[in-house]
């Protein structure tokens, strides 16, 4: 157990600070304070003294120079049962306590006006000094970065002192802390030329994508979107590695679109997905593109999840994974029914996707970056004679959504609304377009009179003569071959309406 007599508290962020000195002062704990922060205690009258009256040294350079004194960081390095002698030559006394946050750094550098002196004047130098000094020792000096460990703090001081268990965890929290703030000002000041990047491990899981690795879900300190790392789970087993991965594939599929949506996806490719009146009509459209594949599925809705759809997925397949934003109450218990589905909700997200983020990819001694893929259709360029109807307009951009998030080379054939073929992952693009119309075949559904979408442009005509082999009226696309008026040729002689979007979308 740790004995406290001596706090140390210096906070930018003062959240329940008062409540929590208040409670120092009533055990007789003398607190140190600097500034902003001392003056704030003072204010409620919470004995304090400032730490240039404690360590007999002026604040200095405008505040750059409050704490880096041996008093201060000898109180806090210094070992018990070791140090004592040396501390009391030099009138160093042991500060058991330190509360620190530190300077909003990262919230300063996101601000559009921010420029270079004022993203240095928010290093602080410091707080995190401190941080480190308290951490290293914390085998005898309790450190506090986050104020929800306020409470953990006195519920163990009550019951007799700070345990060594909580002074190691929260010394792990700090060094985190202090590693990811270093970062955030190293990748600001590298301009792109070093990289630090650190997220939390949320769950240890049972395995990876295949039982021989192992693997855990890490997500960021700060997830600025809805999102399945930050989605809450309501009922079923653990999530798996490969339900995480097809679940976000799900859900950010889902919500491109802004009438009633249902996703289905099997090994992070859509295989089902439709919009209709309501998620009902939604999930029946999309199932019935592939029932086979979605056997063993992701079910992603952008609505909330209603009892009589609940009861449809349950009736009829079986499912890993059902997201939706939030979930009727009387569909929980349908839910229950089957106690292994993992069963997610997530929030409403902004309709708007947020920019600036970057997507990662390992390679084996590396790593590739790259902004995400939020690239949406602003202006569609009719290249051939016929023009798509105002229905196929809107089956083509519909098309064009889902194409986004299928592996390439992507071929996806829709019509009012619902996916009826997709051809994922093929090597020859051509090949994605028979599968494609294969799938579509097998589960009885017409091409006739659909639209096809390709993530990337056609090399060759086989594409779009395999497409008309089959019905389809109209194309989406985004041009730039070298045999584009080839391509274009051929879906004139075929009749067929095509459009160009001027973006790609490969995912790999």
């Amino acid at each position: 157990m740790s004995n406290i007599q001596r706090a140390l508290i210096s906070v930018s962020d003062k959240t329940g600070i008062i409540p929590f000195a208040q409670a120092l002062s009533e055990r007789s704990i003398e607190i140190l304070s600097t500034g902003g922060t001392a003056q704030l205690l003072a204010d409620n009258g919470i004995p304090v003294t400032e730490v240039s009256d404690y360590t007999a040294f002026p604040e200095m350079m405008a505040g750059r120079l409050k704490t880096l004194h041996p008093k201060i960081h000898g109180g806090l390095l210094g070992r018990r049962g070791i140090d004592e002698a040396v501390m009391s030559e030099h009138d160093i006394y042991p500060i058991d306590l330190l509360i620190v946050n530190l300077y909003p750094f990262e919230q300063t550098i996101a601000k559009p006006d921010c420029d270079l002196a004022t993203a240095i004047e928010n290093i602080d130098i410091g707080g995190p000094a401190m941080l480190r000094s308290a951490a290293k020792n914390h085998a005898a000096v309790t450190v506090v970065v986050d104020a929800t460990d306020y409470d953990t703090v006195l519920q163990e001081m009550a019951a007799g002192g700070v345990t060594k268990a909580t002074r190691f965890s929260l010394a792990q929290k700090v060094f985190a802390h202090t590693a990811r703030y270093d970062g955030a000002i190293a990748n600001y000041l590298s301009q792109g030329k070093t990289l630090t990047l650190q997220y939390q491990k949320v769950q240890t899981m049972r395995y990876g994508e295949n039982p021989h690795q192992k693997a855990a879900f890490y997500i960021e300190p700060a997830p600025q979107e809805n999102s399945v790392a930050t989605a809450t789970q309501i009922q079923g087993k653990a999530l798996s590695y490969n339900n995480v991965a097809d679940t976000d594939a799900a859900l950010e599929c889902v919500k491109t679109f802004e009438e009633p949506t249902c996703v289905i996806v099997k090994h992070a490719n859509p295989c089902g997905v439709a919009i209709g009146e309501n998620i009902l009509t939604a999930y029946e459209r999309a199932f019935k593109t592939d029932p086979t594949s979605a056997f063993g599925g992701i079910i992603a809705f952008n609505r909330r999840l209603d009892a009589q759809t609940a009861k449809a997925i349950i009736d009829r397949q079986f499912v890993e994974v059902i997201i939706a934003p939030s979930i009727n109450e009387d569909a929980k218990p349908i839910l229950a029914t089957k106690k292994n589905v993992r069963v997610l909700t997530c929030g409403v997200w902004n309709s708007q996707p947020k920019e600036g983020i970057s997507d990662f990819k390992r390679i084996n001694g590396g790593l590739l970056v790259q902004d995400r893929d939020i690239g949406a259709v602003t202006d569609l360029k009719i290249v051939t004679q016929k023009q798509p109807t105002e229905t196929e307009l809107q089956d083509l951009l519909f098309a064009w959504k889902v194409a986004k998030f299928v592996k390439s080379n992507a071929i996806v054939y829709c019509k009012d609304g619902m996916t009826i073929g997709v051809g994922a992952g093929q090597m020859s693009r051509v090949y994605s377009a028979k599968i494609a119309a294969i799938k579509a075949a097998d589960e009885n559904l017409a091409v006739k009179g659909a639209v096809m979408a390709s993530d990337a442009f056609f090399p060759f005509r086989d594409g779009i003569d395999a497409a008309a082999e089959v019905g389809i009226n109209a194309v989406i696309q985004p041009g730039g071959s070298m045999r584009d008026k080839e391509v274009i040729a051929a879906a004139d002689e075929h009749g067929i309406a095509m459009v160009f979007t001027g973006m790609r979308h490969f995912r790999h």
